[in-house]
């Protein structure tokens, strides 16, 4: 078990952190937060004892923003909050998913603008820490005001009436309470509305999607340095002065890693009198469009950044002042989705154009769709039209949802983000980039056997080694089903990137 814990300030959680949280983890709340929000909570009282009219505090919520709440319901009207707003839909989120808003939404707290009591808030670290994850349906959120329906489903935890899972066992009611350690909760004036209201359910798909595209990138030039070398392919395209020339950062930052994989080898030394010019664009531009992507990796670190450590509830609180505003907006976070969703998609169109280079003989060494007995055997060339159907898909999934807005709540909530959808669209273009990059590892290694006893460089021919170490060489037509998941998950694993790591 993790016994070690971290203090949340709601200040400084580092997005890495949050990308890497582990089952069971532990946090406490720092004292300076503790004392933001016992003042936070104290203003809340004050203005219900004064029957301050603040909204979803002493008035109803969306639509009923102007019906005031008289003091002996208010309580009551924080609880119908929570079950009213219970509609999601779908499949349940995945367990990394939860524990990562589990986390964001303490954090969110902790920053002492919510009026909401500590208590409240450790009860939701305590989940953490003992892994009993809320069953949060994946759908129902247009991600303005806020995360509502995910977040209601969240909250049911906290009051003894929802639904959640401990490994494989099944907790109700307050039963998942018990298993986290806590008694239920009757929540107080503005509570509620503090645990519903914010973005951690947008941030934490977009978040997935931002980790496992810098995954997928960096597979891509380990790959793509693989697919050079299956292909004869020049290395002059990864000269330094070509991208310093543009000076585009992430352009000369994959340009650099390529140079750190590729070097000098028997491959590349047995064609250095070929009379080729320029390979095609799918190889030659690899840098120009991983880097734009990697550029776009780095502008959605800065905003996720950003969310992870603001505050995205309302009202918010200061002082005395309680202020209505839209920080529950999610439109930063559904706008980066989307761009990482359309990054990634032209990097898969890319690696789909480099399996049909492999396929079609661009290298006079091998046989058409790498068969060892053209016709009579089909090799590769049905596992390049997989990698089309995916890098197909990934074009209608990259169209972007922040473009789209659905007024809601009788109009009062009349612009949203749909950043929940962007981030749903993001995973999806991740898994499909996944399979065509572990397509292309297959079809790229088997190219380099098809050229034995030649070697490439030691960097990539340890790529090569750890896929063979679950992809056996079988040099006739065989199922390819296994092949393709058993490269898929080496590269989901981190280790091709790791490949990439090492030969810088």
């Amino acid at each position: 078990m993790n016994t070690a814990r971290t203090a949340l300030t709601g200040l400084d959680l580092a997005l890495e952190s949050v990308a890497s949280l582990a089952p069971g983890a532990r946090f406490t709340l720092d004292a300076a937060a503790l004392a933001r929000m016992a003042a936070s909570r104290d203003a809340v009282e004050r203005a219900v004892a004064k029957g301050q009219a603040s909204y979803g505090i002493t008035t109803g919520f969306g639509a009923f923003a102007n019906r005031r709440i008289p003091e002996a319901k208010l309580l009551e009207l924080q609880a119908n909050l929570v079950r009213s707003h219970s509609v999601g839909v779908g499949a349940p989120l995945a367990a990394h998913h939860v524990r990562r808003i589990l986390l964001l939404k303490a954090n969110n707290l902790a920053a002492g603008h919510s009026g909401i009591r500590p208590a409240v808030v450790e009860a939701l670290l305590a989940l953490l820490a003992a892994d009993v994850l809320p069953l949060i349906p994946g759908r129902g959120s247009v991600g303005a005001s806020g995360d509502l329906a995910p977040l209601a489903h969240l909250s049911l935890a906290l009051i003894g009436e929802g639904t959640a899972r401990r490994g494989e066992q099944r907790l109700e009611g307050a039963a998942v309470c018990a298993a986290a350690g806590f008694a239920p909760f009757t929540l107080a004036a503005k509570e509620g509305l503090a645990l519903l209201n914010g973005t951690q359910v947008s941030t934490a798909l977009a978040l997935d999607g931002w980790a496992r595209g810098r995954n997928l990138l960096e597979c891509t030039m380990a790959i793509g340095a693989l697919t050079v070398e299956a292909l004869a392919g020049s290395h002059t395209p990864f000269d330094p002065r070509i991208h310093a020339a543009r000076g585009q950062a992430g352009q000369r930052h994959v340009a650099a890693a390529m140079r750190g994989l590729l070097g000098e080898s028997e491959i590349h030394s047995s064609h250095a009198d070929c009379d080729r010019v320029q390979d095609p664009y799918a190889v030659r531009c690899l840098p120009q469009v991983a880097g734009a992507a990697w550029d776009t990796l780095e502008h959605a670190a800065r905003v996720l950044a950003a969310e992870v450590n603001g505050v995205s509830d309302n009202p918010l609180i200061f002082g005395d002042d309680i202020l209505s505003g839209g920080n529950f907006h999610a439109a930063p976070i559904g706008l980066v989705a989307d761009f990482l969703a359309i990054a990634l998609t032209d990097v898969a169109s890319m690696a789909e154009r480099r399996i049909d280079l492999l396929d079609r003989r661009v290298n006079p060494a091998l046989n058409m769709f790498l068969t060892t007995e053209p016709g009579v055997e089909s090799g590769f060339m049905m596992a390049h039209v997989t990698a089309a159907a995916l890098a197909s898909e990934n074009k209608t999934l990259a169209h972007p949802a922040s473009a789209d807005s659905i007024p809601t709540s009788a109009g009062q909530e009349d612009h949203v983000s749909m950043a929940p959808w962007a981030g749903h669209k993001l995973l999806a273009v991740c898994d499909n980039l996944a399979t065509i990059l572990g397509i292309e590892l297959l079809v790229a290694a088997h190219a380099l056997d098809c050229q034995r006893p030649l070697r490439t460089t030691p960097a990539l021919e340890a790529l090569h080694a750890e896929l063979r170490r679950r992809v056996p060489f079988q040099p006739r037509d065989h199922r390819l089903d296994g092949d393709i998941a058993a490269a898929t998950a080496l590269v989901e694993s981190g280790l091709v990137a790791a490949t990439l790591r090492a030969g810088r």
